[in-house]
């Protein structure tokens, strides 16, 4: 990585490795640093790897990270106030846990519902997924994800199913909320608006690794041609 682009101590490092996916290789001699503070943003065309890096990013320091799933992985019959919950179930102890399921408690209700506010989920807190549109799963997808909390945020096409004005709020949400954020995104515009550096990715390698001031249209038309 260029030392310019560092925004603190190396966080996040994979040196010449090869990543696998589904028992094939996917990432081929990879070599990429995150560093503290760092807002990076993965592009590329379909199939080219992003998933594939922002989960093994992910394994580098699975404690102080919160995932945000592109499917959502939520429980379709407990309520969005349950799914966002979960993201800290292992702070509680099984017997409170217990408790929140049967009866969401005072102290866990005043701690998830300025997330739901802030996602415009407050009238759906106690709905269950199963009934929730695809828009709205998503963000109680992000919402468990703030709730987790930890300095490192990653978000796989984290609103890719909402409209164009949620998307900007979103993602404004996200990049505030983690001190460190890796998002793997198909949308250019978002990328180049919320992010400070481009990684992008074409057939399993890095193509090229950029502040955002310096990704240009015939890079990109490379990229995705």
């Amino acid at each position: 990585m260029n030392a310019s682009l560092g925004a603190g101590d190396a966080l996040l490092s994979l040196r010449h490795e090869d990543v696998a996916y589904s028992g094939k290789i996917a990432l081929k001699n990879l070599t990429l640093t995150i560093a503290e503070g760092e807002k990076v943003a993965l592009i590329g065309p379909s199939g080219a790897g992003k998933t594939t890096l922002l989960r093994r990013l992910y394994q580098l320091d699975p404690n102080n990270c919160a995932f945000v799933h592109q499917h959502h992985v939520l429980v379709p019959q407990l309520s969005t106030f349950h799914n966002i919950y979960m993201g800290r179930l292992d702070h509680y102890s099984s017997w409170q846990n217990l408790i929140n399921l049967l009866k969401p408690t005072r102290s866990a209700m005043q701690e998830i519902l300025p997330i739901v506010q802030k996602l415009g989920l407050e009238e759906k807190m106690y709905t269950r997924i199963g009934e929730l549109s695809g828009g709205q799963q998503q963000r109680v997808g992000i919402g468990r994800a703030l709730y987790q909390g930890g300095s490192i945020i990653m978000a796989d096409e984290p609103v890719s199913s909402l409209d164009a004005l949620q998307s900007l709020e979103i993602m404004q949400l996200l990049v505030e909320a983690g001190r460190t954020v890796v998002a793997a995104l198909h949308s250019i515009d978002l990328s180049q608006r919320f992010f400070h550096r481009i990684v992008g990715l074409k057939h399993g390698s890095i193509a090229f690794d950029l502040p955002v001031r310096s990704l240009t249209e015939d890079r990109l038309s490379r990229l995705y041609g």
